[in-house]
């Protein structure tokens, strides 16, 4: 079973059940723990790391001058934390850059 188009949570317990023989509730739920298990990790300030695929990490943003688009008044907006994801070497080699080696 493949994926394709958009994948979505609901997508990816389909393929799982699809492929791992999970009942809907069990697929749903693995899906669900993965996710709030990264969501609960970029929380806590630590970063996630993904061997293959790639590794996700909280990045502070600066405070700085932006601009309200409606009215082209200049705006202060504040710092905030936001979610960086670094594709892994595998991935990269696979999707992105063909003739780069993949780890053995």
């Amino acid at each position: 079973m493949e994926i394709s188009g958009t994948l979505t949570k609901a997508n990816l317990s389909r393929h799982l059940m699809g492929t791992m023989g999970f009942t809907k509730k069990d697929a749903d739920v693995l899906v669900n723990t993965f996710l709030s298990s990264i969501i609960a990790a970029l929380r806590a300030g630590d970063s996630v790391e993904l061997r293959g695929f790639g590794s996700f990490r909280l990045r502070e943003r600066k405070p700085r001058m932006g601009r309200n688009p409606r009215s082209g008044q200049s705006i202060q907006v504040p710092s905030k934390r936001v979610v960086f994801f670094k594709i892994g070497k595998d991935l990269r080699a696979k999707l992105v850059d063909p003739t780069a080696k993949l780890r053995e």
